[in-house]
């Protein structure tokens, strides 16, 4: 299918046009301590919302990291939010992304050098420059009768999202330009 036909399928039946489920953004520093804490307050600022922290699932000695030590936080983002924050960090990279970007599924994420870079953000030789990933989970209306728990059902295969959909829904939602 062309994107013309795939556009006017998704006008016809807004059932296969698909949404942002949720962004969900990690800065993984590697430390616990205070290193952690700046990452985790420079996110709250970002996003607006209370990260969460996760640990490592094994030692590293080379690294210096123990079992269990909090290396890293997280935020996941929805609706509004998660849109609103997709902007910001899709400036960062010039809003464009390579096809690679983009699993089989229609999810795609990307990093992000420095926080410094999003709109809005000054930089404070306190907190220091962290980096983040930005993972981002396209699905359609109706995606949620296969996690939910009461009368849980499959999906079809016609209703999953491919990768060709994903690129062409960011494209005209949100004016990414893929190489």
């Amino acid at each position: 299918m062309s994107e013309e036909e795939i556009i006017q399928l998704w006008e016809t039946n807004p059932m296969l046009k698909p949404r942002i489920e949720k962004v969900v953004v990690n800065m993984c520093v590697g430390k616990s301590g205070e290193i952690l804490e700046k990452a985790s307050k420079v996110l709250e600022e970002l996003t607006g919302q209370k990260p969460c922290k996760r640990k490592a699932k094994r030692t590293i000695r080379d690294f210096g990291i123990r079992r269990g030590e909090p290396i890293a936080c997280v935020v996941t983002l929805r609706k509004e939010r998660a849109v609103e924050f997709l902007k910001k960090a899709l400036y960062v990279v010039g809003y464009k992304l390579p096809k690679s970007c983009f699993d089989k599924f229609g999810n795609f994420a990307f990093g992000i050098k420095e926080h410094i870079e999003i709109p809005g953000v000054k930089y404070d030789p306190e907190v220091g420059i962290f980096g983040m990933d930005v993972c981002v989970s396209l699905c359609r209306a109706g995606w949620r009768v296969k996690y939910r728990r009461r009368a849980r059902s499959k999906i079809g295969s016609r209703h999953l999202l491919t990768r060709d959909e994903a690129m062409i829904f960011m494209k005209n939602f949100l004016g990414v330009e893929i190489s």
